[in-house]
């Protein structure tokens, strides 16, 4: 649920917000996520979230989120998703509206500079991961 709410705001601060999608009758569907639990987290405990856009067309988002223990500093948790912009009145897939899209390219040309997580791509798998 952790992971549901830091998405939010981040598409929030892409400019999804609730105002875009009834302006725009638009609305995202999960396609895909991978979620991997790193260090365990107690209840109660502050969090802390980073996210960023991995890349995006007319119709797909695909972005990533940390989830860190804000008072120890330590990585807890990794979700890589892919979302789908969508009519809501059709319910089916749609291309987004410029300003979205040219906003989505304003954020993946400052997160193209970022390193790219290990997790990112991540195949479930019984072999570890290479490198590790």
């Amino acid at each position: 649920m952790a992971f549901d709410v830091a998405g939010d705001e981040f598409f929030d601060w892409l400019g999804m917000t609730r105002q875009f999608r009834e302006q725009h009758g638009a609305t995202t569907f999960g396609l895909e996520a991978h979620l991997t639990f790193v260090r365990e987290v107690a209840e109660g405990d502050p969090l802390r979230f980073e996210s960023r856009l991995l890349g995006f067309d007319h119709k797909r988002i695909h972005f990533y989120l940390e989830m860190f223990q804000a008072r120890e500093g330590y990585l807890a948790a990794t979700y890589e998703a892919l979302s789908v912009h969508v009519d809501a009145a059709a319910r089916r897939t749609a291309p987004m509206p410029e300003s979205l899209s040219h906003r989505l390219g304003e954020v993946m040309q400052a997160h193209a500079r970022l390193e790219r997580p290990w997790q990112v791509g991540h195949v479930i798998s019984l072999a570890p991961p290479p490198g590790r």
